[in-house]
């Protein structure tokens, strides 16, 4: 295997646009009613290792009698490239549009309308605030009902009013130790929100804030006199946020006369407020504090009248086969349908990702994805990007379609929805693709949480490239409480256009098998998780006499590297290699440097606190299941892949790793990305692990 052919592979796979966000709009007339789907994507260019981001609408015409019914679908225009917009959003009543727009080292607010460009910002340099937030944790971008204001939420800006002219000139406080929040955050740390008003062209910090808080997500409540936000506690110190939805914040209300008060309950996770179209009712998710660093999570309603709060989805403990499986991740910021009634989301559920609706009046849960089409061989994921005037934009894709964006109404009762197709890929793949259910051993029950099984995708060439057994690739995802969707992945979708089959593990504590698989994991690292990995391998050699057990590898990233480097430790005579991107190695000496410090005593069964102390207790826990205890055992060639600046995984993890290997004279390889992170997502970095993995994956398989 060459390295242009995998080169040629990857810039195949990786080039599919991926839609991210939707809005809709409407107009009436006499005999039909025109929908207009305006679509943002983000596309890979390998050429200029860069992201590239366009937008594209669509014309749908329906029936006027019938909104329902589409009559026809108007090709699409053409892709238009956005270029440098960080936040973007359409006025109440859709007539004007706010962009706010990166350009040098200067960050503008501009005002578009029918005729062009209204007003335009420079919010550098009126000097009221930092760099505007445009990150999913905090960014918010929200127009007031009247139209004439904006709110976002940017960094405070430096030498504030609470510094001394004398104290600004000598510096003093210049290296002064600044906490933020962590991996992919690093420069998050002070918080304002912000108001502008469009009539005199002015920006005002909302006052009245707790100072132990960091606000984001705001938006305007009914009247625009005042607005919700929530509010993540960064006291005694911040920990890391991303991907960690059991931050202990909260939602509030703050008044422009600086009136501050809290809406929800103390000491939980709460995010993702949405109001409704009648603005009577904002919707939230919530979840517990500390434990595990995502889970399954409620969805609350505030009547914003009585301002009294109802659960309108509980956590799932154990769901019913086939059956809802909970929620467990961010609400879209349009999610609601056009009588306040009901509330539609994307979800897990097992080793897919669903769509689902929840009727504020019943309660009952509805699964809106296509029951016409044997989606198992389609279409495993549906992600919904938007839900207005009752019209769903969702992205569709599964493990052999590349992204796929659909539309379809909101149904009546009972009623299924009608599904178009507005964008599909150029091409889709020959891959046969399945669903595993796995079931541990009796000796490998959870004896706390007992009877839990876990599941699996196995995807592999429809027509191997020679007569012999195909190759295995074990994939596993990192998290650990995270999911591998059937969905579009362009490193699976590009090993198994190489030849390879790969098998994508959901082991116990994965998303979407409800709480008690994801509470079952706690305490059991370096065990459990390792066995169920284990268990899923066998099953699928047992099914497929196409795979050929002599040749199986493991690669994956975070904990997904942890378990990598665990199963060619346990197992070494099983795996032929392994690639790891950014692995825990010793959970003991990265206890010191990660940004989630909480995480590693909870993962191995310790209670934790701000003013935890290490023991040796807790330290011989963590060694004691980590991969380095191991290292000595390990034969398979271990290539590990370290991102400079990751916060959440010290890359001296795999350092250590790799040293113990090297002085055994055991074949290992570093890839070290000075510029990047934990997730190792600059396009450069991504390409070349890619081509480096399948190259590993070639030679000693």
């Amino acid at each position: 295997m060459e390295s242009r052919q995998i080169t040629e592979v990857y810039g195949e796979v990786s080039g599919f646009p991926v839609p991210f966000s939707a809005h809709v709009s409407d107009e009436q007339f006499p005999e039909f009613r025109v929908y207009t789907v305006t679509a943002e994507w983000n596309q890979i260019n390998l050429v200029q290792g860069c992201r590239l981001h366009y937008t594209q609408q669509w014309t749908l015409i329906a029936d006027s009698n019938n909104h329902n019914s589409v009559r026809t679908v108007l090709p699409p225009g053409p892709c238009v490239p956005v270029s440098g917009e960080l936040l973007r959003g359409l006025s109440p009543s859709r007539g004007l549009r706010a962009v706010v727009r990166e350009t040098g080292s200067h960050q503008l607010l501009e005002i578009w309308d029918c005729h062009g460009l209204r007003k335009c910002l420079n919010l550098t340099t009126l000097n009221k605030h930092g760099r505007v937030y445009d990150d999913a944790q905090f960014g918010c971008l929200s127009w007031s009902e009247c139209e004439n204001k904006l709110l976002y939420v940017a960094e405070r800006i430096k030498n504030s009013s609470t510094q001394t002219h004398d104290e600004s000139v000598c510096g003093k406080d210049r290296n002064v130790y600044c906490e933020d929040w962590g991996e992919a955050l690093t420069s998050k740390s002070s918080l304002v929100i912000c108001v502008v008003n469009l009539q005199d062209s002015t920006v005002g910090v909302l006052q009245g804030i707790p100072t132990e808080l960091s606000p984001g997500q705001a938006l305007w409540a009914p009247g625009s006199q005042s607005v919700f936000f929530v509010g993540w506690y960064h006291e005694p110190f911040r920990l890391g946020l991303k991907f960690c939805s059991n931050r202990r914040s909260a939602l509030f209300k703050l008044d422009l006369d600086g009136q501050c008060d809290r809406l929800s309950g103390d000491n939980l996770s709460v995010f993702c407020p949405r109001l409704s179209p009648d603005r009577s009712t904002l919707v939230y998710l919530q979840g517990q504090v500390f434990g595990p660093h995502s889970q399954c999570l409620s969805l609350q309603q505030l009547d914003l009248k009585s301002r009294k709060t109802s659960a309108l989805l509980d956590v799932i403990n154990r769901p019913e086969a086939g059956e809802f499986a909970g929620v467990y991740e961010a609400l879209p910021s349009c999610c609601w349908s056009a009588d306040s009634q009901r509330v539609v989301f994307s979800s897990a559920r097992r080793n897919c990702k669903d769509l689902f609706m929840v009727d504020r009046r019943s309660k009952k849960v509805t699964s809106l994805s296509d029951s016409t089409t044997d989606f198992s061989k389609v279409y495993g994921s549906w992600k919904l990007l938007t839900v207005q005037r009752d019209l769903l934009v969702v992205c569709c894709s599964g493990p052999s379609t590349p992204p796929t964006l659909r539309v379809g109404f909101l149904p009546s009762a009972g009623a299924a929805v009608t599904w178009w197709t507005l964008q599909q890929p150029d091409m889709t793949f020959d891959f046969h693709w399945a669903a595993v259910d796995v079931r541990p051993s009796p000796e490998e029950d959870n004896t706390q949480y007992p009877g839990l099984d876990f599941g699996a995708i196995l995807v592999k060439p429809s027509h191997p490239l020679h007569d012999a057994r195909i190759p295995l690739v074990v994939f596993i995802h990192g998290g650990p409480h995270s999911q591998f969707p059937a969905e579009w992945n362009c490193t699976t979708a590009g090993l198994a256009e190489l030849g390879f089959a790969v098998l994508m593990v959901n082991y116990r504590g994965s998303t979407g098998f409800g709480q008690h698989s994801i509470l079952s994991l706690i305490g059991q690292i370096g065990s459990q998780d390792v066995k169920d990995v284990q268990r899923a391998v066998l099953t699928a050699l047992q099914s497929d006499a196409t795979l050929d057990p002599e040749r199986v590898a493991v690669i994956g990233g975070s904990h997904g590297g942890f378990l990598s480097c665990h199963l060619v430790g346990q197992y070494p005579e099983f795996y032929r290699a392994c690639a790891a991107r950014n692995p825990v190695i010793n959970a003991a000496t990265l206890l010191g440097t990660s940004d989630i410090v909480d995480w590693r005593y909870t993962s191995v069964g310790f209670q934790y606190s701000y003013d935890k102390i290490p023991t040796a207790e807790a330290l011989a826990a963590m060694l004691e299941k980590s991969p380095i205890t191991h290292a000595a055992q390990i034969k398979a060639p271990v290539l590990l892949m370290l991102g400079g600046r990751d916060r959440r995984v010290s890359p001296h993890q795999g350092l250590e790793l790799y040293r113990a290997l090297k002085s055994r004279a055991s074949p290992v390889r570093v890839l070290w990305f000075p510029e990047d992170g934990h997730s190792l997502s600059r396009v450069d970095t991504q390409a070349d692990c890619f081509l480096n993995t399948a190259l590993w994956l070639s030679q000693h398989l």
